[in-house]
């Protein structure tokens, strides 16, 4: 029996790179999918058509994580379809860089409505589907725990925030039966951090394993967490960077 047979997970930023390759890993495991895409749609319907040669169900979903009315419509578009809500997983991200006084005051809010405000709105919506046994995995960084170059300031501070939410999160959905947990994943290999670009030698020297990951490995960590498994692990993260914050 697969583990998430008769499950529907929501999962934010899931058209490429590490979104992606936990809508697959999902979907293999019997899950059916919703997952928001901002802009790629060619690459999100591939990846629905791939879902459904497969014998697996998904939707994409065309949503801003930026724009709460968006995210909530996409989380009840998710249960018109499916019936119903079980795992939702926060992954939408972007990657502002630079030094602290070349951000405009758009720049920072629009960072921190994407990982920071959109997590919150995505999961209290959720929460009017989700009960007993329900899964809520939000994707970190290794950079809450190292930050060891200049330029990633706005982004670690976004990303940190998620901590303290799934903390607090914890305590207050745990009398429901519902978990919540992070997911720190170090350099990817994807098309938004591929492991050939330059400074990318610098960053494996980095990790103690001395190589990038794959968007498996943070998909693997993900549905520990949404199984059953995890099903006495919450208000904690996983740390898949190899050996990046060591």
């Amino acid at each position: 029996m697969q583990a998430f047979q008769n499950k529907t997970a929501f999962i934010t930023g899931g058209s490429r790179g590490i979104g992606a390759a936990i809508v697959q890993r999902l979907v293999r495991d019997g899950a059916a999918v919703a997952f928001t895409y901002r802009e790629h749609s060619a690459k999100a319907q591939t990846l629905v058509d791939e879902v459904e040669r497969e014998g697996g169900r998904a939707i994409a979903i065309q949503c801003d994580s930026a724009n709460p009315d968006a995210l909530v419509s996409a989380i009840n578009e998710t249960v018109s379809t499916f019936g119903r809500l079980d795992i939702v997983v926060n992954n939408a991200g972007i990657f502002p860089y630079g030094e602290p006084e070349s951000f405009t005051i758009d720049e920072i809010d629009q960072t921190l409505a994407v990982h920071t405000r959109a997590a919150y709105v995505a999961i209290k919506a959720a929460l009017k589907h989700l009960g007993a046994g329900g899964r809520i995995i939000s994707i970190g960084s290794c950079f809450v725990e190292r930050v060891p170059v200049s330029g990633i300031s706005l982004y670690a501070m976004s990303k940190s925030a998620l901590t303290g939410m799934t903390k607090g999160l914890a305590r207050d959905l745990g009398p429901r039966g519902i978990t919540v947990n992070l997911v720190h994943p170090g350099p990817t290999d994807t098309d938004m951090n591929p492991a050939d670009a330059p400074g990318a030698e610098e960053e494996m020297a980095w990790t103690a394993l001395g190589h990038y990951g794959k968007g498996e490995d943070i998909a693997a960590a993900v549905a520990y967490l949404a199984g059953e498994d995890g099903r006495y692990v919450t208000g904690t993260a996983i740390t898949v960077d190899g050996g990046y914050a060591a």
